[in-house]
């Protein structure tokens, strides 16, 4: 065992070969690099199932054990100054390995069928291979500086794969949004990385923990110093895991590939930030200010991620905005010191929202062998409905992921959202009412996404209010002539949240008809799916291929059984918790208690009260949204209940004040937009006009006033004599006048003086 252990730093480097050799083959043998692209996809999943065998094993030794490992040499050395480099095995490493290591297989595999059509296939597998290779190298760092370097190779893989159709311009200018907003975050990192260096000397995590408690035990630091660098090594985990108020990246992250969205914007990177805050736990929990900030920062994300979710008609944005508001969850968690419940969520996090991504994948490539690749289409969940009958199974395994997200129990999710909550209430009553309403809130809104895109009919056109038809693709209707006029009505509450951007509503019908000839004529170019052998031409929604479903029914296993994992019961006296076994060394690192068990009458307590609210936020979303043409006559109960009351004129505002805050992403983006993009263009705009018009209008000044200088001194010499005569003696007559004047004065002045 200690073998193994010894060898644990080849980990992160098991798959890199392959990036590696697919850039020489693309530069030494093209063709026949590009002639077999799909053979790519076999060693990039084998390497990485030899890394998730490993990591596996060395789980199960740290649970056996309860052992931390680590191994550093050094660098360089130079005086007193030591870099050096190593690996560190302990219980958060280990999950994190399993992580990365289990939801990287399974996105490779489905992307191999996901991404066969596309020409940038090859650049996919490598990015996402050096990407697995960073992030390994990442959790395994054994210093700040180790981790800082990986840090940004993590965002380097991340830039190339949010920009990888670059060139769409949103996808462009989504990469470029995301690289700006983490290099803040990045900055913080980097300057609280080096003051810690001054304070301690050391980028070691094991020796960084023990000289700051002695340093604050002998009080020989300066704490507001101290609080101030580790404020900004905060701030790079708020970056990297799209916390308020660095969040602003992640939505417009999903212009990437979908299995880009599963795997980096959900399971992995996004978890780095978390990953780090848990890493640092021990140095963070000493400064009882930086875990409160720690907390305000989760809480607030929590609820704003949950409310900006609420209206969004792009399913990936929907998912990303959820993943937003769970990894507040998590922060909040860390924020409290429940360090066990925080990484609990992570684990049942990352393979639930997987899932949904992955489904969500599933969904967008069957609306796009009907309306044509065109993103903002085919991902908008207002075109969608009534797939339920097309694409059963991933309907079906949409689902398990909704009930888990929600808190269903038994699913993965339940357990570790219900001990966060529980905790809640331990550490402040109004942060708990606040995670409690958001659990709500979270329910509403994935149950809103599952029911907008699988409940009701296929609805694939949209028409104005007026009933005149749009002039765009839409306005003709893929199901043939003959679908009814909608009348003039009044906006209410659902057709509000159904609009898009140009303010058309869609409803379901129960009538569809055959496609006819002159439609079939104008979508053709749209009806083809590209494969990697044969082109297949589809009329309806049709469900993925089975390399495509079978990720997607692994991570319904994982789902379902994941949680068994952190169960916290007890059964004769024995703790059979795996996941406080596994942490047992890191809790004790923390000087908490790792005995989390409780009885089966505290927990269905604890049970029914978050299972209530789920609930609530599943029959609203239900009553509104199942389907839509029966929840309009219920919104017009609604509305016929409301109107006879006084306060119609608020309840409209409360309703649209809801719908423009999520729609308008909170106006963060636009306030930054304003103050920030505006600030700094003009602040550059006043730099240019003082350099151009001050700096070099001074220098541009010298240069005219020798122009003029030497332009006057060539007429005065014209070569004749009797010039500079004239000349002379008409500055010998000035200075004369001016010497006599001056020596007047002072033979005046002195007279006056010495006058009796």
């Amino acid at each position: 065992m200690e073998y193994t252990y010894q060898y644990s730093w080849i980990i992160p480097f098991i798959p890199l070969p392959v990036p590696m050799l697919i850039g020489v083959g693309l530069i030494l043998f093209p063709t026949a690099t590009k002639n077999l692209r799909r053979v790519w996809a076999f060693p990039s999943i084998l390497l990485l199932s030899i890394v998730m065998i490993l990591s596996v094993y060395l789980s199960i030794q740290e649970i056996n054990r309860s052992s931390i490992y680590q191994y550093v040499w050094s660098w360089t050395i130079n005086n007193d100054f030591s870099l050096e480099f190593g690996y560190l095995i302990d219980p958060l490493t280990s999950i994190m390995l399993i992580l990365i290591t289990t939801v990287g297989i399974l996105v490779l595999f489905y992307s191999d069928n996901y991404m066969s059509h596309d020409q940038g296939y090859l650049r996919f597998f490598a990015y996402l291979s050096f990407f697995n290779t960073s992030m390994l190298g990442l959790v395994t760092s054994s210093n700040l500086i180790q981790i800082y370097i990986f840090w940004e190779l993590v965002g380097m893989c991340s830039y190339l794969l949010i920009g990888f159709w670059f060139t769409r311009p949103i996808a462009a200018t989504a990469c470029q949004k995301a690289f700006v907003t983490n290099r803040v975050g990045d900055f913080g990192l980097l300057l609280g990385i080096l003051g810690l260096y001054w304070i301690t000397g050391s980028f070691e995590f094991r020796d960084l923990f023990e000289i700051v408690n002695n340093l604050i035990y002998n009080n020989e630091v300066n704490f507001l110093f101290l609080t101030l660098c580790c404020f900004l090594l905060f701030a790079g985990a708020v970056a990297k895991s799209a916390q308020f108020p660095l969040h602003v990246w992640l939505p417009d992250a999903m212009e990437g590939p979908t299995p880009i969205s599963a795997l980096i914007h959900a399971a992995t990177m996004v978890a780095a930030g978390i990953f780090l805050v848990a890493r640092l736990l021990p140095l963070f929990i000493t400064i009882p200010y930086i875990m409160n900030f720690i907390s305000l920062i989760g809480i607030i994300t929590v609820l704003l991620g949950a409310t900006l979710a609420l209206a969004q008609k792009d399913i990936k944005r929907s998912l990303a905005y959820s993943t937003m508001s769970q990894l507040g969850y998590m922060m909040l968690a860390l924020g409290m010191g429940s360090y066990r419940a925080a990484l609990f969520h992570l684990i049942t996090h990352a393979y639930s929202k997987a899932l949904l991504f992955l489904g969500s994948g599933s969904i967008i490539h069957s609306m796009e062998s009907i309306v044509g690749y065109s993103p903002d289409k085919s991902q908008n969940m207002v075109l969608m409905g009534g797939l339920k009958k097309h694409v059963p199974i991933t309907k079906t395994a949409f689902l398990v992921g909704t009930l888990s997200l929600c808190g269903i129990p038994p699913l993965a999710c339940f357990w570790s959202k219900d001990e966060i909550l529980n905790d809640s209430w331990l550490y402040s009553p109004i942060f708990a009412i606040i995670a409690c309403s958001t659990a709500g809130l979270t329910a509403f809104y994935m149950f809103r996404v599952y029911l907008l895109t699988f409940e009701g009919h296929l609805n694939v056109q949209f028409q104005n209010y007026s009933g005149q038809k749009s002039s765009s693709f839409y306005s003709i209707s893929l199901w043939g002539k003959g679908i009814p006029k909608t009348s003039k009505k009044k906006i209410h509450l659902l057709t509000l949240l159904a609009m898009d951007n140009n303010k058309r509503a869609s409803f379901f019908w129960n009538k569809t008809y055959q496609i006819d000839g002159n439609v079939k004529n104008i979508i053709s170019p749209f009806l083809t799916t590209i494969n990697y052998r044969t082109k297949n031409t589809f009329s309806y929604p049709h469900e993925s291929d089975n390399t495509m479903i079978f990720p997607i029914f692994l991570l319904v296993l994982f789902t379902l059984f994941v949680g068994v994992v952190g169960i916290p019961f007890n059964q004769d006296g024995s703790d059979i918790d795996i996941l406080s076994k596994l942490l047992n060394p890191s809790i004790n690192l923390l000087h908490q208690n790792s005995n989390n068990s409780m009885d089966w009458q505290e927990f269905v307590t604890s049970a029914s009260f978050s299972f209530s609210i789920a609930f609530l936020g599943i029959f609203l979303a239900t009553f509104l949204y199942k389907p839509l043409y029966s929840s309009l006559q219920n919104l017009n109960l609604l509305n016929s209940i409301v109107k006879r009351t006084p306060n119609r004129l608020l309840w409209d505002k409360i309703i649209n004040v809801i719908y423009d805050w999520s729609h308008n992403r909170g106006y963060i983006d636009a306030l930054y937009t304003k103050y920030l993009t505006e600030g700094i263009r003009g602040l550059a705009e006043l730099s240019h006009f003082f350099d151009r018009r001050v700096i070099d209008g001074i220098t541009n000044g010298f240069g005219l006033a020798s122009f003029f200088l030497g332009e006057g001194i060539k007429y005065v010499g014209v070569g004749r004599i009797s010039s500079y005569l004239l000349l002379y003696l008409v500055f010998l007559l000035i200075f004369l006048l001016i010497y006599s004047f001056f020596n007047f004065n002072f033979i005046f002045v002195f007279s006056l003086y010495l006058k009796p």
